[in-house]
């Protein structure tokens, strides 16, 4: 019970990272930064949508879309990093960060199956 709102948690965490540290981005780039702001909004707003479902087998179709939207976030990170906008530390820390994530969230998932 307590990991499917800690996972909320790490998102909102997340969400303020990449507020923080995408802050100087190129503007012919910006589409990117939109791109990666409005995945991880719209993976919160899915992640409390899984919290708050009863039926197993939708959550447990919430939870995979959770994760496609981890691996997603994580092309976009790297992407990023190919075009020189953010650091190789930055690009290890998100990178961290989402994999820390994406263990939390399947974790949950197999646990919506038992």
């Amino acid at each position: 019970m307590k990991d499917k709102f800690y996972i909320t948690e790490l998102i909102k965490r997340l969400i303020d990272s990449f507020d923080q540290y995408l802050t100087n981005f190129p503007h012919k780039e910006i589409e990117i930064k939109r791109e990666i702001m409005f995945t991880s909004y719209q993976m919160l707003k899915i992640a409390y949508e899984a919290n708050t479902t009863f039926d197993i087998n939708k959550r447990i179709d919430i939870q995979d879309k959770i994760i496609s939207y981890i691996k997603y976030l994580d092309y976009l990170v790297n992407v990023c990093y190919d075009k020189h906008i953010i650091n190789a530390k930055r690009y290890l820390k998100f990178g961290e960060n989402l994999d820390y994530l994406l263990k939390y969230v399947i974790g949950w998932r197999k646990s919506s199956r038992a």
